[in-house]
């Protein structure tokens, strides 16, 4: 539970937060036998479908999403991974709210985002 929280902040766990060059702690166990998942065979379809109907500044009812908070593109969602991860991954995510993302499609989203190379 501390990490969701630490995730919603915006701060790393620390075995899996990226070092200066981008990459995640190899030690991190979580993503020693993770496969390959990077923005282009999961990620932009898994953020544009499960996303950006609230989350894309162009979504005509963002149902109260923050303002701050847009996954309008690839760079978008690195800079906001943590929060990300934080809320929709893990043992209790919290969004989207309405649920209904497959639990297999939560895990990939993790590893992605704690796994692959920052921006990729």
């Amino acid at each position: 539970m501390l990490i969701l929280w630490l995730g919603c902040l915006g701060t790393a766990p620390d075995s899996s937060a990226p070092d200066e060059t981008g990459a995640v702690d190899s030690a991190d166990p979580f993503c020693v036998d993770a496969p390959v998942v990077r923005w282009t065979n999961f990620g932009e379809s898994f953020i544009t479908h499960s996303c950006q109907g609230c989350h894309a500044t162009v979504s005509p009812d963002r149902h109260g999403a923050p303002d701050e908070v847009d996954f309008d593109s690839l760079e978008r969602v690195w800079e906001q991974q943590w929060l990300i991860l934080g809320v929709a991954a893990g043992e209790a995510p919290t969004m989207p709210p309405e649920g209904g993302v497959d639990p297999d499609d939560r895990v990939r989203l993790e590893w992605w985002l704690r796994c692959a190379p920052e921006g990729t």
